[in-house]
């Protein structure tokens, strides 16, 4: 017969496995987490990709104010000709040479330029974005395997406590201590304990799935994460930094700006243009001009011309109207979408901050509910030894326990996913602001943009497209293998 002493020493055991103080051997941690998935992600290598086309708008907008030079060469061979020409040629070789100079577009490149630059901004304030979002990602999976991971632990733990006791139950009931009645509430539990086992080892799994998919490669044992930098006091400086600093709210007001010249570029249409051009024409007729008199024609001329070319437009349809006013319509759009970037960042930082702070608090309340737990645990088995107690209060007793560490063990992921958000909503969680510059090359935008934004020549070409994120399709599937656990939180 299994004394309630052996149930708290297996009680003990299982608790020790869980290891809370331990340092796991060849560990991961947060920060080469983090450092894999900027060096490694598809999502982050497509929006780098993306900004360095949107890079190209600039120069694709200012080439429209520069020089622009062609040559056209054509050969013609009469086959046909009038019977009544007698000087007519039989073929002709015609080579021509232009060049055309913008001097005066009404304002259309210089604001299309600019319009461009700002979209620049933009597109560098979205990439930031996707950084901070992948890191929160990247911060959530994390937690979540280490959340998985000592679930698991605790409900591994908790069918090991279960099957001791139900092997006690059953053999004070061969001695006609207890009844069939405690038995089969015994093998209950067991039989639920081991189904909410199987569903915490399928969590483990696609929690770190989930992790392989963003990092790109499996997790080892996890390391507790590091204490949260920067993170406010109040509510009020959060809401001022996401203000000044979230990058969707940065990327909305360039949006916007870049629409204002828009407009202006639209409004360009009915103005005038003007521009300076240079002519210069070879025509070879290979002595067939002329026909039989063909010795007194001249068989090859060049001819150039130059000249100031004004074009003032008269009537359109409407059409200068009509790109201005839709212009006007997509900026007024933008301007509304700052408006509504600016809610929503408000919206979610305060949201979030309110998630925070419950998770903390709830982290509190569930240490209590712990202490408390095991306290009661310990009282109702002494007291059962006595026959103060029935078996049904020692399993509820039990489930108590196990409900407290697992609200306990999910308010730490909780407080620490959440932090993180309110940082990245802040613009304080990209690699520039988490240290990740120590063995990571940190990818400044700018750097592509100084490359290609004053290029003019036609053949200049970047090296061939090709992906730079890793696969995963050689990582072997995760199982639900877990060692000595570091609960989220815990050091």
């Amino acid at each position: 017969m299994h004394s309630s002493a052996s149930l708290r020493r297996v009680a003990s055991a299982s608790i020790l496995a869980l290891a809370l103080g331990a340092s796991p051997a060849l560990a991961d941690n947060l920060r080469e987490a983090l450092a894999s998935a900027y060096n490694t992600n598809p999502t982050l290598e497509a929006a780098r990709a993306n900004q360095r086309a949107t890079d190209e708008g600039v120069t694709i907008q200012r080439a429209q104010g520069l020089p622009s030079s062609n040559i056209t060469a054509t050969h013609t061979e009469f086959i046909r000709q009038s019977a009544n020409s007698f000087t007519a040629p039989e073929r002709n070789l015609g080579v021509t040479a232009q060049m055309l100079v913008p001097v005066y577009s009404g304002g259309a490149i210089r604001n299309g330029v600019q319009a461009a630059k700002n979209r620049v901004d933009a597109g560098a304030a979205d990439l930031r974005n996707t950084e901070s979002t992948v890191f929160s990602q990247v911060v959530a999976a994390y937690m979540d395997v280490l959340r998985t991971e000592a679930l698991a632990a605790l409900a591994n733990n908790n069918v090991a406590v279960l099957r001791t006791n139900l092997e006690a139950t059953s053999d004070r009931f061969q001695i006609g201590d207890l009844t069939i009645t405690d038995v089969a509430q015994s093998r209950s539990r067991l039989a639920v304990a081991e189904g909410d086992l199987q569903q915490a080892e399928a969590n483990l799994i696609a929690a770190r799935e989930a992790y392989i998919r963003l990092v790109g490669r499996a997790p080892g044992e996890l390391e507790a994460p590091p204490p949260l930098p920067g993170l406010p006091d109040t509510v009020g400086e959060a809401i001022v930094s996401a203000l000044e600093n979230n990058p969707n709210l940065v990327a909305a007001k360039e949006r916007a700006e870049a629409a204002g010249y828009d407009t202006k570029v639209a409004g360009a249409g009915r103005l005038p243009t003007v521009g300076l051009f240079v002519n210069g024409q070879y025509s070879d007729f290979f002595g067939t001009l002329g026909g039989p008199v063909a010795a007194q024609f001249v068989q090859r001329e060049t001819t150039a011309n130059a000249g100031v070319r004004v074009t003032v437009p008269l009537f359109q349809g409407g059409l200068p109207a009509a790109r201005q006013r839709q212009a006007g319509a997509r900026e007024s759009a933008a301007l509304e979408d700052v408006i509504a970037a600016e809610r929503s960042v408000i919206a979610e930082t305060r949201s979030t901050w309110s998630n925070w702070q419950a998770a903390n608090a709830v982290i509190k309340s569930s240490q209590a509910a712990v202490e408390a737990a095991e306290l009661s645990l310990e009282g109702v088995r002494a007291e059962n030894s006595i026959g103060n107690r029935t078996i049904l209060d020692v399993l509820n007793a039990e489930q108590e326990l196990v409900n407290a560490r697992a609200q306990l063990v999910t308010a730490r992921r909780n407080a620490y996913v959440a932090g993180f958000n309110l940082l990245a909503l802040m613009g304080r969680a990209e690699a520039r602001d988490l240290n990740l510059d120590d063995g990571v090359v940190i990818y400044d935008p700018a750097v592509n943009y100084e490359r290609v934004h004053d290029k003019i020549w036609d053949w200049d070409r970047d090296p061939g497209p090709q992906a730079k994120s890793t696969s995963t399709v050689d990582i072997p599937a995760p199982d639900a293998t877990i060692g000595p656990q570091l609960l989220p939180g815990e050091k």
